[in-house]
C-alpha cells in the first residue's frame, strides 16, 4: 500500500493523494495550485499517474485547491465515479464552470496583452517555461528518488541520460505570432529505460507545442466533470474501490466540507488499516456551520497544517476590529473593501455584518456583494439548513436571515460592478477572490489603491507570494497592470474571520488520537503527515505534535510513502 502525494506537500495548495493497493487506485483531492507562479505552474506538469486506471476520486470540500484539476482528471481519461457530499456537488459545481469560464477569458485577455507587447510577452514567456521546466526536475528528482534514485535505493543510473526536449510557444499565440522556444531539462537523474516526467509531455507528443498561456481546461471541459458526481452522506460508509471503504464526515470548514476516513484492506482477508485525511478543517465556533468532527482512531493521519505557528485572535476582537473598520470609513466618507473568497468567507462576512447591525454596533452602510460567484453559493447554503450550526438554525427558525445584510446591492453583471466607483460614500464592497490574485476585487482595488480615505480589509489567509501578503506585509508600492502604483490606502488585517482552525485548534483534533492509547496500541497513530501548509508553518507546527508523542513526517512533493 502506498500513498503518493502529488499536491498539498510543503504547500497550502494543489491537494492531490494517490492512494493504491494490490488491488485498488484512488485519489483524495484533484486540487488546483495556487499563488506564485513557481507554485501555478505545476498545474501544467502530468499528474503522476494514469487518471483512467483511477477506481474512483474523493473530495474533501469544493475549494478550489481540492477540486480546480477534477476536469484536467477527466479530460485524460478518468471515468469513474467522484465521491463528495451534496453540499459540495453543488458548490463545486459553481466552482469549476466559473474556473473553466475565467481560464478561457484570462487566456484571451493574455493574448491581447501579448500582441501589444511582443517583446514584454516573449521575456515573460520565456520565464514561465523556465519555471516549468524547474518544476518538471522538481518532480524528476523526486520520482527518482522513491524509485532507486538520490534516496532510494541507489540503482545505477545511465550515463549521460537526459530528458526529452520540450518546445514552448512565447510570444503571442492567439495572433499566430509567436516564437518557439527549445528547453532541456536537467541532463541527469533519469534511470536507465525510464520514462521522465517530461517523456511524458514530449515524446509521447513529438508535435506538441507547449501554450503555458493557454486555459487548462475549458468551462465545456469543466461541465464534463459533473455527471461524474457521486453525492454521499455524512456519517454513512461506502465501498469506493475494492477493499476500501470510505466515510466522510463533517470538517466545519465550508458547507459540505468533509474529513475523509478510509478503512483500507491490501488483500482479501489482509489486515485492516485506517487512514484519515482531515482536509481543511474548519475554525471552532465559527459561526453557521457546525464544528468539525471529533476522531480518536486512526493508523495514519493525513492533516492541514496552514496556521501552524500562529493562534487566531478571538472572535469578539474579530467583530470589534470589523465594526472599528466599518465606523471609520463611515466617519471619513471612505470606502471598505473586503477581499473574500466567494465560498465560506462571504457568507460569515455577512453573517457578521448583519449581528453588528442587529446589535445598534455599526451604521448601516451600503453593502456591495460584488460576486456573482457568492451570490450563487448564498443560495446553495440557504438549500442547506441540515447543515446549520444550533445559533444558526435558531436564527432560521425566528424568522431572520442571516445570510442578507439589509442595505445590500447584488452585482452580478459586470458593468454594474463597475458602476460602484461611482456610488456615493461612504460605502463597503465585499469582493471575491480573498488573495487579490484575481477577480473582480482586483478591479476595485485599481480604484482605491491610492486612495488615503480607502481601507482594505483582509479576513482570511493570504498565501506566500500573492499581492495579498505582500500588502499585508506592508508593501509601499504594488505592480497592477504591468505598473508600479503607490499604497495610499489603509491596509487592515484581521486572523478571527478564517475558516481554517488555528494552531491551538488543530493541537487539540490532533490529540485526540490515541485517547487512552500508547504508542503501538491498535488505533494510535502510526504516523502522522502534515500537509496542507507552507513550510515554516509546518515546522512551527511539527515539534508540538511531536511532543504529543506521535511520530511526524513533512512530505514533500511528488514523494511516495509506503503504509505497512
Amino acid at each position: 500500500m502506498h500513498l503518493h502525494f502529488y499536491g498539498g506537500a510543503a504547500t497550502v495548495t494543489g491537494s492531490r493523494f494517490h492512494l493504491t493497493t494490490e488491488r485498488a487506485s484512488i485519489l483524495i483531492d484533484c486540487g488546483m495550485f495556487q499563488g506564485a507562479p513557481s507554485e501555478t505552474v505545476r498545474n501544467r506538469i502530468p499528474l503522476g499517474f494514469d487518471p483512467g486506471s483511477l477506481d474512483a476520486i474523493l473530495v474533501t470540500h469544493a475549494h478550489l485547491d481540492h477540486c480546480g484539476l477534477l476536469p484536467v482528471a477527466v479530460k485524460m481519461g478518468f471515468s469513474g465515479p467522484i465521491h463528495l457530499t451534496a453540499a459540495s456537488a453543488e458548490l463545486a459545481e459553481i466552482v469549476l464552470l466559473d474556473s473553466g469560464r475565467l481560464q478561457e477569458e484570462f487566456a484571451k485577455r493574455g493574448n491581447r496583452w501579448e500582441a501589444r507587447h511582443p517583446g514584454e510577452a516573449i521575456t515573460e514567456d520565456k520565464a514561465a517555461a523556465r519555471e516549468y521546466v524547474e518544476a518538471l526536475d522538481l518532480a524528476q528528482k523526486q520520482d527518482d528518488g522513491d524509485a532507486g534514485g538520490p534516496g532510494g535505493n541507489g540503482l545505477d543510473r545511465a550515463p549521460g541520460a537526459s530528458y526529452a526536449p520540450l518546445r514552448f510557444a512565447t510570444g503571442s499565440v492567439g495572433t499566430g505570432e509567436h516564437v518557439e522556444t527549445t528547453l532541456e531539462p536537467a541532463s541527469s537523474g533519469a534511470q536507465a529505460g525510464a520514462r521522465t516526467e517530461a517523456d511524458l509531455v514530449a515524446a509521447d507528443h513529438p508535435d506538441l507545442l507547449i501554450d503555458l498561456d493557454a486555459p487548462l481546461y475549458t468551462e465545456r471541459e469543466a461541465a464534463a466533470v459533473l455527471p461524474r458526481f457521486s453525492p454521499v452522506p455524512y456519517d454513512e460508509e461506502i465501498e469506493v474501490a475494492p477493499g476500501i471503504h470510505a466515510t466522510f464526515l463533517d470538517a466545519g470548514h465550508i458547507l459540505g466540507s468533509a474529513i475523509i476516513r478510509l478503512r483500507v484492506q491490501e488483500t482479501e482477508g489482509g489486515p485492516e488499516r485506517t487512514i484519515v485525511f482531515s482536509g481543511d478543517l474548519g475554525r471552532p465556533g465559527a459561526p453557521i456551520l457546525r464544528d468539525p468532527s471529533v476522531l480518536t482512531r486512526a493508523d495514519y493521519l493525513c492533516v492541514e497544517s496552514t496556521y501552524g505557528g500562529r493562534e487566531h485572535e478571538p472572535s469578539a476582537e474579530a467583530v470589534r476590529v470589523l465594526a472599528d473598520a466599518v465606523r471609520e470609513v463611515d466617519k471619513s466618507a471612505g470606502v471598505l473593501l473586503i477581499p473574500s473568497f466567494a465560498i465560506g468567507r462571504t457568507q460569515d462576512i455577512v453573517w457578521e455584518l448583519d449581528r453588528l447591525i442587529d446589535a445598534g454596533e455599526i451604521p448601516m452602510l451600503p453593502l456591495y456583494l460584488d460576486s456573482p460567484m457568492a451570490s450563487k453559493v448564498s443560495d446553495v447554503y440557504r438549500r442547506h439548513p441540515e447543515l446549520y450550526d444550533e445559533p444558526t438554525t435558531g436564527l432560521f427558525r425566528s424568522g431572520e436571515t442571516p445570510l442578507d445584510y439589509p442595505n445590500q446591492t447584488v452585482t452580478n453583471q459586470l458593468e454594474h460592478s463597475r458602476k460602484i466607483a461611482q456610488a456615493a460614500r461612504p460605502y463597503m464592497i465585499v469582493a471575491s477572490n480573498g488573495m487579490l490574485t484575481g477577480g473582480r476585487v482586483v478591479g476595485h482595488l485599481r480604484e482605491l489603491i491610492d486612495d488615503p480615505l480607502a481601507t482594505i480589509l483582509f479576513v482570511g489567509y493570504q498565501g506566500s507570494h500573492t499581492l495579498g501578503s505582500h500588502l499585508q506585509a506592508g508593501a509601499r508600492t504594488v505592480k497592477l497592470d504591468g505598473q508600479v502604483r503607490q499604497v495610499r490606502c489603509r491596509i487592515r488585517s484581521i486572523s478571527g474571520f478564517s475558516a481554517h482552525a488555528d494552531e491551538p485548534a488543530l493541537l487539540a483534533w490532533i490529540g485526540r488520537f490515541g485517547t487512552d492509547l500508547k504508542a503501538g496500541d491498535p488505533g494510535f497513530p502510526r504516523r502522522i503527515f502534515l500537509v496542507h501548509g507552507d513550510p515554516e508553518a509546518q515546522e512551527a507546527l511539527r515539534p508540538k505534535v511531536e511532543a504529543l508523542g506521535f511520530d511526524v513526517h513533512v512530505p514533500v512533493w511528488h514523494e511516495r510513502i509506503s503504509l505497512d
